[in-house]
């Protein structure tokens, strides 16, 4: 018999209530209980990068994240834009740039650059590349994601998540 606990997460600007499983990580509670399915499951090892979400504006691999241990606001590619707002301007770089194609690892790939431009490392081609080297493309978009960040960059300083 596995015990339950019940924990309160702020997502997305919301609260929301779990009753789960201790074991169950941030990914899996956003796809399955919450239907928040734009995070996306790769490796389910940490290293793919395909779960990244934003906790307090810091990137986070989902996967590795118990519930029970998250602290803070998750934000999600689903929380980047209103429901009929304009899309988030990392968001909106991506379309415009083409940095993605079959588009599997975007979200992760965009709440990581979200967080390398607030984090402050978005100062050269080569220190994007360094800093999103843990969201791996299975496509090769590469080159259009860096050109994304650098785009995108000036238009996200002081900007919250």
């Amino acid at each position: 018999m596995h015990t339950t606990m019940q924990t309160i997460l702020r997502i997305n600007g919301r609260e929301a209530r779990l009753d789960h499983d201790p074991r169950i990580t941030l990914l899996d509670a956003l796809r399955e209980r919450l239907g928040l399915t734009g995070t996306k499951k790769g490796c389910d090892q940490g290293q793919c990068g395909a779960c990244t979400v934003l906790i307090d504006g810091r990137r986070v691999l989902s996967c590795f994240c118990l519930v029970a241990a998250v602290e803070g606001e998750v934000t999600t590619i689903e929380g980047l834009s209103g429901e009929d707002g304009p899309l988030h301007p990392m968001q909106q770089v991506f379309l415009d740039r083409d940095a993605y194609q079959c588009g599997y690892c975007t979200p992760g790939q965009i709440m990581s650059a979200i967080a390398c431009v607030t984090e402050g490392h978005a100062g050269s081609p080569d220190e994007i590349r360094e800093y999103m080297s843990g969201n791996l493309c299975r496509c090769a978009a590469y080159p259009k994601i860096v050109e994304a960040v650098q785009q995108a960059a000036p238009l996200l300083i002081g900007r919250a998540p």
